[in-house]
C-alpha cells in the first residue's frame, strides 16, 4: 500500500521547507504544526536523528465538510507533510496520500474529497 506521495529534491532542507510552506498556501493549506523531529528526539531521549520535520497542514474548507461527514475523521488530521534530511544535498519530501488512508473508511463523499485532495498534493509535488 503506497500511503505517502514523495519526491527526492537536490535541494538544502531549509530552502525546500520554506518552498513547501509558501507553495501549500497556494493551494490553500495552511500550516497548524511543525514538529521538529530530530529536535524532540534529542531533547527527549538524547538521540541523534537526521534533520526531519512534521507540516501539520490543513485546508480549513476540506477539513470543515470532511468531518461533517465522519465526525471522528479529526484521528486522521491533518495531513502531514515531512521534510527529511537524506544527506549529500539531498531532501526528501513526503506527503500523506489521503485517498488510500480514507478508501477503507467506505464513505463515498469523503473519498471524492480525500482524492481531491490527494491530487492537488501530487501535483504540488511534482511542481516543486
Amino acid at each position: 500500500m503506497k500511503y505517502a506521495i514523495t519526491k527526492t529534491f537536490n535541494e538544502d532542507y531549509d530552502q525546500l521547507k520554506n518552498r513547501t510552506i509558501e507553495a501549500l498556501k497556494t493551494i490553500g493549506f495552511g500550516i497548524l504544526s511543525t514538529i521538529e523531529v530530530d529536535k524532540v528526539l534529542k531533547d527527549r531521549i538524547g538521540a541523534d536523528f537526521k534533520r526531519y520535520t512534521i507540516l501539520g497542514a490543513c485546508n480549513p474548507h476540506f477539513a470543515f465538510e470532511a468531518l461533517q461527514l465522519e465526525e471522528h475523521l479529526g484521528v486522521l488530521l491533518p495531513c502531514n507533510v515531512v521534510i527529511i534530511d537524506k544527506g549529500n544535498g539531498q531532501t526528501e519530501l513526503a506527503a500523506m496520500e489521503p485517498a488510500v488512508m480514507i478508501a477503507n473508511i467506505g464513505n463515498e463523499k469523503l473519498t471524492q474529497i480525500a482524492q481531491e485532495i490527494s491530487t492537488k498534493l501530487e501535483k504540488l509535488i511534482d511542481s516543486l
